[in-house]
């Protein structure tokens, strides 16, 4: 799938986010990367298989979190 020199990460490495931009729209809220991830601006994620990883971005300043 991926022509790029190196090439991008696939959709089921850690590194998935790394790939590079193949789509982008910020008014909409998403990108779409080379390895066909859907990346959302809330860190969230839709996996080419239809699996989701939910949002993974750490707390900003200002931000209380509770540790149960």
């Amino acid at each position: 799938m991926c022509q790029h020199q190196p090439p991008c990460p696939p959709a089921d490495s850690t590194a998935r986010d790394c790939a590079r931009l193949m789509a982008h729209h910020p008014e909409q809220g998403w990108s779409l990367l080379c390895n066909g991830v859907l990346l959302f601006e809330d860190t969230g994620e839709l996996l080419p298989d239809g699996s989701v990883i939910a949002p993974h971005r750490p707390p900003g300043p200002g931000r209380i979190v509770a540790v149960a």
